[in-house]
C-alpha cells in the first residue's frame, strides 16, 4: 500500500465483471483510497502473486483458494460480497460423438479439470457425488495446473497433463471422457452434451431444495489493512455494493450480500473442500472474516 497526498493507493486484483464494472470504469469512486486495478485478466492468474508474494493489497479470489489460504495462515480476510457465482451443473460436459455418458459412467475414466483445486471443479464434483452417487476416488482427474497456495499438493488420483494442453480439445478428441469447464473454455461443438441430463433444470431443482448458490469468487483485503484502516475497508465494501446495484447481466440466481446470507453457501464449500482433500481441516465460516468484515452490511 502506497500513499499519495495522504490518500493511500491499494494494488487491487479485480477483473471487469458485471459487479465490478462500475468500479473499474469510475462510476463508483472513493474519497478515502485510490484503487489501482493492476491485476491480470483473467484474475485467477494473479492469485498466486497475491498469496505467495503479497503482490496485491486486496481483490477478488476464488473461494476454494481462499479456504486454502486461510487454512495455511495467509494474511487475508474475506468481505461478505461475492464477485462471481452461478449454478454449476452445466459445467461437466462430454463429447456425445463417442457415445452417451451418464454421471456414474465417469468412474474409471479420465476427466479433465484445469486444477483439482479450481472452484468450479469443487462444486461440480460435490454435485456429482451427492446428487448422482459418483465415487470421486474412482475417477482419474487430469489437471493442467497446481493450486494457488504453495503448501497445497493434489491428492492421490490426480495426474498432470502436458503443459499447453487444451482440456476442451482433448475431450473433443476422445482422449478425456469428460471435462469440467467454465464458460470461457466451453467448446461450441454441437456434439458437446452436459454430463448431468437437463442440467439447467436439475440445477434449479437443486437450488430450490438446498438453497445454495455456488460462489466462485469473493473479495478479500489484507488483514493489516483491516486492522489499520477499517474506514477504507468499509468504503471498499460500499463501493462493491454500489457497483453491484449498477450491474447489468447478472444471472437471476446469484449469491447474495452478507455473511449470514452466504453462510450456507460457505459451509457447503468448506464441507466439500474437506471431503475432496483440498483442505486438511474443516474451517468455521466465522474464521474467514474478522470482527470488522463479518459485521459489514
Amino acid at each position: 500500500m502506497s500513499t499519495s497526498q495522504e490518500v493511500p493507493t491499494l494494488r487491487v486484483n479485480l477483473d471487469v465483471h458485471p459487479i465490478s464494472r462500475a468500479m473499474r470504469d469510475g462510476r463508483v469512486k472513493s474519497g478515502l483510497v485510490n484503487l489501482e486495478y493492476c491485476g491480470p485478466c483473467p484474475a485467477h492468474n494473479g492469485f498466486k502473486s497475491m498469496l505467495q508474494e503479497n503482490g496485491f493489497d486486496a481483490g477478488e479470489i476464488a473461494i476454494v483458494t481462499f479456504l486454502q489460504a486461510k487454512a495455511y495462515g495467509k494474511p487475508f480476510v474475506l468481505l461478505p460480497v461475492p464477485i462471481l457465482g452461478r449454478l454449476q451443473h452445466h459445467c461437466a460436459v462430454y463429447n456425445s460423438a463417442f457415445g452417451q455418458l451418464a454421471p456414474k459412467d465417469i468412474e474409471g475414466k479420465r476427466v479433465g479439470v484445469r486444477s483439482y483445486a479450481q472452484t468450479t471443479g469443487l462444486w461440480v464434483r460435490g454435485i456429482l457425488r451427492h446428487e448422482y452417487g459418483v465415487d470421486l476416488e474412482k475417477v482419474h482427474w487430469m489437471t493442467l495446473e497446481d493450486g494457488h497456495v504453495a503448501e497445497y499438493a493434489d491428492p492421490a488420483g490426480c495426474e498432470r497433463l502436458p503443459h499447453g494442453t487444451s482440456i476442451a480439445q482433448r475431450m473433443l478428441d476422445g482422449d478425456l471422457a469428460a471435462a469440467l469447464l467454465g464458460a470461457p473454455d466451453m467448446p461450441k461443438d454441437p456434439a458437446v452434451r452436459t454430463l448431468i441430463p437437463d442440467a439447467h433444470a436439475a440445477a434449479k431443482d437443486w437450488f430450490a431444495r438446498e438453497g445454495v448458490v455456488p460462489i466462485n469468487h469473493m473479495f478479500v483485503v489484507h488483514e493489516e489493512l483491516s486492522r489499520r484502516r477499517p474506514d477504507i475497508v468499509r468504503d471498499i465494501y460500499r463501493m462493491i455494493v454500489e457497483s453491484r446495484e449498477l450491474a447489468e447481466g447478472l444471472p437471476p440466481i446469484f449469491p447474495p450480500i452478507g455473511l449470514e446470507a452466504n453462510r450456507r453457501n460457505l459451509e457447503l464449500a468448506i464441507e466439500w473442500a474437506f471431503e475432496q482433500k483440498i483442505i486438511r481441516r474443516r474451517l468455521n465460516v466465522d474464521e474467514l472474516f474478522d470482527d470488522l468484515t463479518g459485521a459489514l452490511g
